[in-house]
């Protein structure tokens, strides 16, 4: 498609349009330019926020008496008005370990969910949802761990060492607050 030059009076429209353009691209890559990098990294409200990589204990994975349940990964709402239903996310390692929601979950506005080893319901009211796997899936040397929306589209993700990230050695690691 052609455009036709803008017509002159005097060559003032010509230099006002030119300006306007300037101008607006000035603008854009300002505010380009003031947006930090990560900041289009983590496109979603639920992010995870913690993991508790380390259980409490000698590492026992029995389904009784294990514990698993004390391994976690904490995932929270950070949108400040929307509620998000956690159907359809995904939580996998790097070895492919993977739990998916499949049934609705509603997290309120700054509201988290802590994703267990172990068995016992998906929501139980007191924020936790449980793997159903009385396996380790959190490495005790570091991981990482990804968050899948239900379109599969990342979320989050967090790489993690013990030596790096637990500064104080307790087997829990905070991401985002």
């Amino acid at each position: 498609m052609r455009m036709k030059p803008a017509k002159k009076a005097n060559g003032r429209r010509e230099r006002v349009a030119i300006a306007l353009v300037s101008s607006s691209a000035l603008a854009v890559t300002g505010l380009l330019a003031a947006t930090p990098a990560s900041a289009a990294e983590y496109s979603s409200a639920l992010k995870v926020s913690g993991v508790a990589y380390d259980a409490p204990g000698r590492d026992n994975n029995s389904r009784y008496g294990g514990n698993t349940y004390k391994e976690y990964v904490k995932i929270k709402n950070y949108s400040r008005s929307s509620t998000v239903n956690l159907k359809g996310y995904q939580v996998k390692d790097a070895a492919g370990h993977r739990y998916t929601f499949s049934k609705n979950h509603y997290l309120q506005p700054g509201d988290y969910v802590k994703l267990r080893g172990g068995y016992g319901t998906e929501s139980d009211g007191k924020n936790v949802a449980y793997r159903n796997n009385a396996n380790f899936i959190w490495n005790n040397g570091g991981d990482t761990i990804y968050l899948y929306k239900p379109s599969k589209a990342r979320a989050d993700v967090h790489a993690y060492t013990k030596s790096r990230n637990d500064r104080d050695g307790n087997g829990y690691i905070t991401f985002h607050r």
